[in-house]
């Protein structure tokens, strides 16, 4: 039997990236899928080429929350994967000096508004079998300080302890229902391809970028997918509140060994 059989799983911000990937693992588990995004034509060809389900979803809208609730009122994952880190269409500045409270509130609505109106959703679609998982896509820039990113940040930082709360309030209603956070670090998807370019050097641009990474690489898609695949199913069924990184050890301190 295959780990996700005939599970019924929502993915947000799953037209491209970790959440397409997340989409395919799911899929390849035996899991019926429903792919979501705000960009609709991305998120239908991702559908169409997985051969999953597709629903537009904005997770910032509390109305968008509530009509996929009437669509789908019941589900057993969730993965609330969309976000952004606000340079996607904005130069900045990001840092806690000079960004925009503009700028601050469109990041938080979409990281934090939409983590937390999709964990209201889930518990309200998963309690009724009393049972599921809920997966917080953070960062590992929700753990440490960013600088340059403040409201990136600030918006994981609160995916990581809402993601607690919310374990501990299922719990306390004695429900089979998990929540936990992932924290990936330097995953290569199309926002460092845009970022890197594809010139000759790429090879040598890509080593610099993750040359204070231990395991000096980035990390793949297709390794965080695997990580929500253990999360979404039965095999971690004692495990909620916890936060996973996969970031090549960086927060494990220093590669450098002490006569280095």
């Amino acid at each position: 039997m295959q780990k996700l059989d005939n599970m019924l799983c929502v993915v947000t911000g799953g037209a491209r990236g970790i959440g397409k990937a997340v989409c395919k693992a799911f899929l390849a588990e035996g899991a019926r899928v429903v792919l979501t995004d705000i960009d609709e034509e991305a998120g239908r060809k991702a559908a169409d080429e997985l051969g999953c389900s597709f629903h537009r979803l904005d997770v910032a809208s509390e109305a968008e929350w509530d009509a996929f609730a009437e669509s789908y009122p019941a589900v057993d994952v969730l993965v609330n994967n969309a976000g952004i880190t606000g340079f996607e269409d904005s130069p900045g500045p990001h840092d806690p000096e000079h960004a925009s409270l503009a700028e601050w509130h469109r990041v938080h609505a979409v990281n934090t508004d939409g983590c937390f109106l999709g964990c209201r959703y889930a518990l309200r679609a998963m309690k009724a079998t009393g049972q599921g998982s809920i997966i917080n896509m953070s960062s590992r820039s929700g753990i440490v300080g960013i600088p340059g990113a403040a409201a990136y940040a600030a918006s994981k930082a609160a995916i990581r302890n809402h993601s607690k709360s919310v374990a501990l309030y299922a719990a306390q209603h004695g429900w089979a229902i998990r929540c936990n956070s992932v924290h990936p670090a330097a995953v290569f998807t199309p926002m460092w391809e845009t970022l890197l370019g594809d010139g000759p050097d790429l090879e040598e641009r890509k080593a610099a970028m993750v040359k204070d990474t231990p395991l000096k690489r980035f990390g793949t898609v297709e390794e965080v997918a695997a990580l929500c695949v253990y999360l979404a199913s039965p095999e971690s069924a004692y495990m909620t509140g916890a936060e996973l990184t996969l970031d090549g050890g960086l927060l494990a301190g220093s590669a450098a060994s002490p006569g280095d």
